[in-house]
């Protein structure tokens, strides 16, 4: 039987290649995209026909659209073998410029949006599953920029450590990638002077590549026994 895994904020980035990763190695997948139809459509081409992957547009910081996902995958399937909670969102303000609506934002996609999709669709997750987060760098350790990002990160941290006791009953381990500075979409508009300066606070003196992130998410998904592990993937980065 194909195994069924589900992907939040697949068509880009990290995402993307978590879904190709996935894919690749034979897993029927649903994944969401927020705004960005011709980005689906796009990554769907450079699969190609041979893939099984569904994207459902879904904007997670609006909680009836993450429902609607959640109605769709429970009309398609009846059992899932791995969620990936990836999607999250980062409002550039300053501290006195973020809005309510802007840490509400950040706060639904990355922590409420998972938790209401674990719990919604609990009896189809199967025994042995493999549940990975996306965390961040930022939710360990002070950044001087965008405060609610780290928050929310900080909760998905936290989310991790005491979801792997609600899903013990089912063996399935919970898990959360922590990720640096990686070279997505998010960051090809960094001035090259903040670049240089992140460089020098990382011992490998780059970003990662998506590929090298993806591979602790596959990680996650072989080891059986790691388990409300925070993995950190930053090249060696400090803050200080």
């Amino acid at each position: 039987m194909k195994k069924t895994a589900i992907v939040t904020g697949g068509t880009k980035g990290i995402g993307l290649g978590i879904v190709k990763m996935l894919a690749g190695r034979g897993y029927r997948v649903f994944a969401s995209y927020g705004h960005d139809a011709e980005a689906a459509e796009q990554a769907m081409q450079e699969m190609g026909s041979g893939a099984d992957v569904t994207f459902i547009k879904a904007n997670h910081s609006i909680r009836r659209q993450t429902y609607r996902m959640i109605e769709h995958i429970r009309e398609h399937t009846d059992a899932v073998h791995c969620i990936i909670c990836n999607a999250g969102i980062t409002v550039r303000k300053s501290f006195e410029q973020t809005t309510d609506d802007d840490w509400d934002q950040m706060m639904e996609t990355s922590v409420n949006a998972h938790l209401i999709l674990l719990r919604e669709l609990y009896a189809l997750i199967q025994p042995g599953s493999r549940i990975v987060f996306t965390g961040s760098a930022m939710g360990l350790y002070p950044h001087a920029t965008v405060l609610g990002y780290g928050v929310a990160k900080s909760a998905v941290h936290a989310l991790v450590k005491n979801l792997t006791k609600v899903l013990e009953p089912k063996q399935a381990t919970v898990n959360a990638v922590a990720p640096g500075f990686v070279e997505t979409e998010w960051q090809k508009d960094k001035p090259e002077e903040i670049r240089q300066n992140i460089y020098r606070k990382t011992a490998i003196h780059r970003f990662a590549s998506i590929e090298e992130t993806v591979k602790a998410f596959e990680f996650c998904i072989d080891n059986a026994f790691v388990n409300g592990s925070i993995i950190e993937v930053n090249g060696g980065y400090s803050y200080k």
